[in-house]
């Protein structure tokens, strides 16, 4: 048996925590002298902004007004839909009236007919053409419609 060791495998060793530290106090001087120039090119900026921070918050308050104008008046159930809904409710609601009196007036005609003899001899004269005895029914003939298309111009 052979004991020897062949070549030991390289151990990777992590980075001390002095090695990070130093990197970051050896680059802090770079680092501030960036910020300083960055605040240096951003201070008339900041400073325009600062002095139209009310002009900004009025126009600001000025968007968001007249989105919730247009929001209100042509969203999904803006007044422009809302008056259309309600035209169409009040349109509904005579067409309902309507057909409310027609089915009342049809009750009574069926009343009538069920209890009443002169409403059914009335409708059989109308209807039928029944006549009493001794009765003379003159009836308008119906105008002759025209048989060429000469005559009808």
């Amino acid at each position: 048996m052979d004991f020897r060791l062949k070549q030991i495998p390289k151990i990777r060793a992590f980075p001390r925590p002095e090695d990070g530290l130093r990197a970051v106090v050896e680059k802090a001087p770079q680092a501030e002298a960036m910020a300083e120039r960055w605040l240096a090119k951003s201070r008339p900026v900041r400073s325009a902004l600062y002095a139209a921070r009310r002009r900004l918050a009025t126009g600001g308050v000025l968007i968001v007004t007249l989105w919730l104008f247009l929001h209100v008046m042509f969203g999904a159930n803006g007044m422009v839909v809302y008056r259309s809904k309600r035209a169409e409710y009040q349109r509904l609601q005579a067409e309902i009236d309507r057909l409310q009196k027609e089915n009342d007036l049809y009750t009574q005609q069926i009343k009538a007919l069920q209890n009443d003899p002169k409403a059914i001899e009335k409708e059989a004269r109308e209807q039928l053409h029944y006549t009493r005895p001794g009765e003379v029914v003159y009836v308008d003939p119906s105008p002759q419609r025209p048989t060429t298309d000469a005559a009808r111009k």
